[in-house]
């Protein structure tokens, strides 16, 4: 039997409705406004948890931005990586006795679930909190997009698979390790500039500072009395210095401008200005504050939006340590 033109139509424009109204129904798109009438005071609440909490210990704030990267990166975005238990991110070797901002994440969710019971994401708070961490310590606001839901379980052998860069990767392994999750060599090296706050531990830093060239010596030196070199395996491994030495509590440009100086605490952060290809847009980044300002936040929304759960899929935690 064949069919007329307008019969044709008409059952491919029912075959798309059906198609779309499944796709619409098991994974709604993040949104601006997502909890406008569902939760319109989230965004004080987190504001205010945090700004106490910076208050007291400013590190925090980078810590809260790394949380995010480590959630997005492992799975997607779906705060899977503050939940407890043998199957916990958290106890990954990138991530144990590194990553830090779990309790205030805790005070945030209490404080939200007071007002909202039930209705915010953990993966959005922390999403929200990595924004305004960066906001009070002075660098960009933006608007974020919100609606993603929490996992039910953590991704320990994949948070322990490569997929987080390590602060001795090489610049190839960088910018494949970001490729992975669809976001480009410009999204990496603006969001490499996070590092314009916070600490990292002699653990991660101790090699570079003995044994390689393109370092300037006396910033070495200067980091060496904190980090001996025969200390490996005690507790000083544990010693913090700052990312970036000269604004460690403020976020702005100067990362990239030690980096042009030689004075990039992790291989990591100095395989950006090493006469690689990722030199030029380090140059951009230290003369151009807007410019580096207005590409990290376009790489944290891009980041922001790597696999979440929407619609029906995970859950809203009640508390973020466990699935409810």
């Amino acid at each position: 039997m064949t069919l007329s033109s307008s019969s044709s139509t008409s059952i491919f424009a029912l075959a798309l409705f059906t198609t779309l109204l499944l796709i619409g129904s098991s994974s709604a798109q993040l949104s601006e406004n997502f909890y406008d009438s569902k939760c319109p005071k989230v965004f004080y609440a987190v504001k205010s948890v945090l700004q106490s909490a910076l208050a007291k210990e400013p590190r925090q704030g980078a810590s809260i931005v790394r949380l995010f990267f480590h959630d997005c990166f492992v799975n997607g975005c779906d705060g899977s990586v503050l939940l407890d238990g043998p199957s916990s991110e958290k106890i990954a070797l990138p991530n144990k006795n590194s990553l830090r901002g779990y309790e205030v994440i805790d005070a945030i969710k209490s404080k939200v679930e007071a007002l909202c019971p039930g209705v915010v994401s953990c993966a959005d708070i922390v999403t929200i909190a990595a924004r305004d961490s960066v906001a009070i310590l002075g660098g960009p606001n933006w608007k974020v997009k919100l609606g993603r839901r929490d996992s039910t379980t953590g991704f320990f052998n994949l948070a322990n698979s490569g997929v987080l860069p390590g602060p001795n990767s090489s610049l190839s392994s960088l910018i494949q390790r970001f490729d992975d999750q669809g976001l480009s060599t410009k999204d990496m090296v603006a969001l490499s500039g996070a590092h314009t706050i916070g600490k990292a531990r002699c653990v991660s830093y101790r090699d570079r500072i003995y044994n390689e060239n393109n370092i300037d010596s006396l910033f070495a030196k200067a980091r060496q009395k904190n980090c001996p070199k025969g200390s490996s395996g005690t507790p000083k491994d544990n010693n913090v210095a700052p990312l970036d030495f000269k604004t460690p509590n403020h976020f702005d440009n100067e990362y990239f401008k030690n980096l042009i100086n030689k004075k990039g605490l992790l291989r990591s952060d100095q395989e950006l200005f090493n006469g690689g290809s990722t030199d030029s847009l380090v140059r951009t980044y230290s003369n151009n504050q807007r410019v580096f300002e207005a590409d990290f936040v376009t790489a944290m929304i891009k980041m922001g939006n790597i696999k979440p759960l929407t619609g029906s899929n995970g859950q809203i935690r009640k508390q973020c340590r466990r699935p409810n």
